[in-house]
């Protein structure tokens, strides 16, 4: 009886927020159609059917990996919020970001999360320290947030461009290995000695062994 109740759940809280973008959508498309390039043939579009399409396949994933108790299940709605997430990136003209978000989250995070799973023996028998606070307090902590980001997607003067999408792969190299030479450098030391710990950490549980 409880898988029926979260398919209902799961859809209508995925209703809710599709009808918020949709709203948000319908309120930005005056300003768009008037100073953009985009042709609009009718009042939806292809564009727009592939761009709700991405969002409810990121609010669906999104979904299941926090209401899923198979953590085999909440890593492949991980995979599709990841999915939905780099599709919102190319609809930005974000390129770069996009495909970074494939290779790094999906190709490696979450390939390291599935094989996690995969070689952990008796997995589903721990015991769970924090409980769970509840539908109560899940729903209302999700309505602040959604309330607090209409506000922002309403009340924030969002720039329109008119100009076509650019490659963003170059420019980030530029600025990479130019501008930002220093902290660039930084990130990787830091990252330099993640690692060495990892290692450390490692090997002294071999040892205890």
């Amino acid at each position: 009886m409880r898988t029926p109740k979260k398919l209902i759940a799961w859809t209508v809280g995925s209703a809710a927020v599709i009808g918020a973008v949709g709203v948000l959508s319908a309120r930005l498309s005056p300003a768009l159609a008037a100073g953009g390039r985009r042709p609009i043939a009718g009042p939806f579009t292809l564009a727009d059917g592939i761009f709700y399409a991405v969002a409810a396949l990121t609010i669906g994933g999104a979904a299941a990996v926090a209401l899923s108790r198979n953590i085999l299940y909440s890593a492949l709605g991980l995979l599709a919020s990841l999915l939905g997430v780099a599709g919102l990136y190319a609809f930005l003209s974000a390129d770069f970001i996009a495909v970074a978000q494939v290779m790094i989250y999906i190709g490696g995070v979450l390939v390291l999360i599935l094989f996690a799973v995969m070689l952990t023996n008796r997995i589903g028998e721990v015991n769970i320290s924090n409980a769970s606070m509840g539908w109560a307090s899940a729903g209302l902590l999700s309505a602040v947030m959604l309330a607090m980001i209409l506000v922002v997607a309403f009340e924030v003067p969002w720039p329109v461009r008119s100009t076509g999408s650019a490659p963003t792969t170059a420019p980030i190299g530029h600025a990479l290995l130019q501008q930002w030479l220093l902290p660039f450098e930084l990130a990787s030391l830091i990252l330099l000695a993640t690692l060495i710990g990892a290692i450390i950490i490692a090997r002294k549980e071999i040892r205890a062994d």
